[in-house]
C-alpha cells in the first residue's frame, strides 16, 4: 500500500499523516511505503525527505532565523522560501510589517546551497511574508546568476502553485500578509517600479510569466534571474518518482486538510487519484473536511463528519488512522 500525502494545514505535517496512515495499514495486515508529497509550497522540504542543513538568515522582519534546508548527494538542494522568510516567522498577519518584510533570508539560503556545490536548487514558494518583488533576493544572488544551468551554470528551478502575475501579487496576496488597502496600494506601486526594473536590465515582461507574483514577487525576481517556474506538484511527483509509487502499489491513500474544487487543480489530491485511476489502483482521500459539492474520484472521508469536530481538530492523526482501517477492512480485499 502507499500513503501519499499533502499536509492538513495547521494540524499535522505530510510525513506525520504519512505515519498515522501506514500504521492503520500496518495494523490491517499490509506493507506501506509512505511518500509525505506537497504542491511546491510549505511542505515540499518534507516530500523530499526533511533538511539536513540549518543555516543562519536573515528573517522577514530583519531578525536572524535559523532556516532548514536540504543538501542532496546528487547535487540537487532544496529551500523553502516559507523557513526564510515566511508569514509564520513574522508572527502571522497580525505581527507582519508587510510593506517592510524582505525576502532577503530566502536568497541567502539559495546563496549557502551554491556555496555547498549544488548544481540545481529547487526553491518552494509559499506562505511567505513578503511583498518585496523579490528585490532583496536579487541583491543577494544577482552575482551568481544566472540560474538556467546552461554552460556549467546552476539550474534554479522554482516551484509554485499559483499563477498570479508579478503586478498582481500584492491584491491578490496583501491583504493575507496583513496589508491594509492603503498598503495594498503601495505595494503594487512598488511592484510596478520593479517590474520596470527588471524589464530594463533583465530584458523580461513579468506580465507575461504565470506565477511571477508567487511568494509576493519572489517568483518573478528568480525568474528574472534566469530560473524557471514550474508547477509544484509536478516537480515533486518526478523527483519522487510517485508514478511508479503507485503503480506498484495494491491500494492508495492521499489526503489534505480540506477537499474543495481546487483540490484537483494541480495539487496533492487530484495528482495522486489521476494516477491511481490510470494504473486502475483502488483510493481513499481522508480529508479534515469535504466540501459537499466536490465529486471525488475515490471515496472520500470527512474527519470532522465521520468524528465530530473535538476529535477531528484533538486528534487528527488518531482519526486519520481510524478512517483508513475501516476502508481498508471494508472496502479493499489485502493481497
Amino acid at each position: 500500500m502507499l500513503a501519499a500525502p499533502d499536509k492538513f494545514r495547521g494540524s499535522a505535517s505530510a510525513p506525520e499523516v504519512a505515519a498515522a496512515i501506514a500504521a492503520a495499514a500496518e495494523g490491517a495486515g499490509w506493507t506501506c511505503v509512505q511518500l509525505p508529497l506537497a504542491d511546491g509550497g510549505e511542505g515540499t522540504l518534507d516530500a523530499f525527505g526533511g533538511a539536513n542543513r540549518t543555516t543562519r538568515v536573515t528573517g522577514p522582519l530583519g531578525t536572524p532565523v535559523d532556516a532548514p534546508w536540504r543538501m542532496g548527494d546528487d547535487g540537487v538542494a532544496v529551500v523553502e522560501s516559507a523557513r526564510a522568510s515566511g508569514l509564520d516567522l513574522a508572527g502571522g498577519a497580525d505581527g507582519n510589517d508587510p510593506v517592510r518584510a524582505t525576502s532577503r533570508g530566502t536568497g541567502e539560503l539559495v546563496a549557502a546551497a551554491l556555496a555547498e556545490g549544488a548544481r540545481r536548487v529547487i526553491v518552494s514558494l509559499g506562505g511567505s511574508a513578503t511583498t518585496d518583488g523579490g528585490f532583496d533576493t536579487v541583491e543577494v544572488l544577482e552575482a551568481h546568476g544566472p540560474f538556467d544551468g546552461r554552460d556549467g551554470r546552476p539550474e534554479v528551478l522554482v516551484a509554485c502553485d499559483v499563477r498570479t502575475t508579478f503586478s498582481d501579487a500584492a491584491i491578490v496576496f496583501g491583504p493575507q500578509k496583513g496589508a491594509s488597502p492603503q498598503q495594498v496600494v503601495e505595494l503594487t506601486g512598488r511592484l510596478d517600479r520593479l517590474a520596470s526594473l527588471y524589464r530594463q536590465r533583465y530584458g523580461i515582461d513579468l506580465a507575461e510569466v504565470p506565477g511571477s507574483g508567487a511568494a509576493g514577487g519572489l517568483g518573478g525576481a528568480f525568474a528574472a534571474l534566469g530560473a524557471r517556474l514550474v508547477p509544484g506538484f509536478g516537480l515533486i511527483a518526478e523527483h519522487t518518482t510517485l508514478s511508479d509509487a503507485v503503480r506498484s502499489a495494491d491500494a492508495v491513500v492521499t489526503g489534505e486538510g480540506k477537499l474543495d474544487a481546487e483540490s484537483f487543480n494541480g495539487k496533492v489530491v487530484g495528482g495522486v487519484l489521476e494516477l491511481a485511476r490510470v494504473h486502475g489502483v483502488p483510493s481513499l482521500v481522508v480529508a479534515g473536511a469535504v466540501e459537499e459539492q466536490v465529486a471525488a474520484p475515490a471515496t472520500a472521508v470527512s474527519l470532522l463528519d465521520s468524528f465530530g469536530p473535538e476529535a477531528a481538530w484533538g486528534d487528527p492523526l488518531g482519526c486519520i488512522e481510524r478512517a483508513t482501517t475501516r476502508w481498508l477492512r471494508k472496502e479493499v480485499t489485502r493481497p
